[in-house]
């Protein structure tokens, strides 16, 4: 999985950090290196945050190359069904390691504590470059995305689930009671239909492909519905423009991510869902319209792909730092 990096960091910053993490891990570097490494570090609060994101991301790699993300967590977490206990029983058993070994696996996955442990303990979740699909109690069709996390809180009144990370595809079925999805930056409401919601760091993506879904953002209580065939992207504060939708955007459900005019950094943040490292891409690039079919099984083979069709290049600092960067043809 990709260590969540903050909005705040440049890519120019990361890609600065990465250069001297390379150059002081994979040489043999004197006194003077180190100390040009130092000042680098010292000039800016940035530097110091991106270094930090570099030697997490490299941390978690190295792990990650001796033990899977799933082993991790089933050794951690009682499975549902296993002794009675459900997931959310299981974190009590992982408690008992105390808060300060909680605080250390967020630093080392990035990943706020709150939102961590909302991804553990979750009804369905899935980790890097998986896909599920179930079935919920009422009948109701659900795929998750990679790295997505939900919760399912039905009773006799209502149905609601809970996303806490990623993406997930809804075909809701007829019910009496109401359907609705919270996340950090608002709630849904589905009316009879198919739709996906993607949920970043900075905002909601909703595509409505059947029916219709209002919105009701976090902050600001603006509403708003969605028909079949638009799209829109929304945060706590306010809704976007609303958009025309294709069938492209449920394409991840088949393994396969469809591009039909999306922005090249779009593609590669929802490409490195499925790879592990740091997958990142150069602001000068990143909003070159992409068309084509990328398989995401294969992410090595998608960005072949791309290099292949864009004015880009794909460099390669380590096995876990891969930047997409403009290419010498590019304008």
């Amino acid at each position: 999985m990709i260590t969540p990096r903050p909005n705040t960091l440049s890519h120019a910053s990361l890609q600065q950090a990465a250069d001297w993490y390379v150059l002081l891990h994979d040489e043999r570097p004197d006194s003077q290196v180190h100390q040009q490494w130092q000042q680098w570090l010292e000039q800016h609060g940035e530097h110091r945050d991106a270094w930090h994101y570099v030697e997490r991301v490299s941390q978690r790699f190295g792990q990650l190359q001796q033990q899977d993300d799933s082993q991790v967590l089933r050794r951690a977490l009682v499975q549902p069904g296993r002794s009675g206990l459900t997931r959310r029983q299981g974190l009590k058993s992982l408690l008992v390691l105390g808060a300060g070994s909680l605080v250390a696996w967020s630093a080392w996955r990035s990943t706020p504590l709150p939102r961590l442990i909302a991804g553990w303990t979750a009804d369905f979740a899935t980790g890097t470059g998986e896909v599920r699909e179930t079935r919920l109690a009422d009948g109701t069709r659900l795929w998750l995305n990679a790295g997505s996390a939900v919760d399912a809180d039905f009773d006799s009144a209502v149905r609601l689930l809970h996303l806490h990370a990623g993406e997930v595809l809804i075909d809701t079925a007829p019910d009496t009671r109401p359907f609705f999805i919270d996340n950090r930056h608002g709630r849904l409401q589905a009316l009879g239909t198919r739709f996906s919601v993607r949920q970043s760091d900075g905002q909601t993506g909703l595509t409505v492909f059947d029916g219709t879904v209002e919105i009701r953002t976090a902050g600001s209580r603006q509403t708003l519905r969605i028909p079949a065939g638009q799209q829109i992207t929304f945060n706590a504060a306010g809704l976007g423009a609303v958009q025309a939708a294709t069938g492209a955007r449920e394409s991840w459900t088949r393994h396969v991510l469809a591009a039909e005019g999306m922005p090249l950094g779009q593609l590669l943040d929802e490409l490195g869902a499925f790879r592990r490292g740091h997958l990142g891409c150069n602001p000068a690039v990143a909003g070159l319209p992409v068309m084509g079919y990328f398989p995401l099984d294969d992410s090595e083979q998608s960005l072949r792909l791309l290099q292949a069709a864009l004015p880009i290049r794909v460099q390669r600092l380590t096995d876990w730092w891969v930047s997409v960067e403009p290419g010498s043809d590019h304008k």
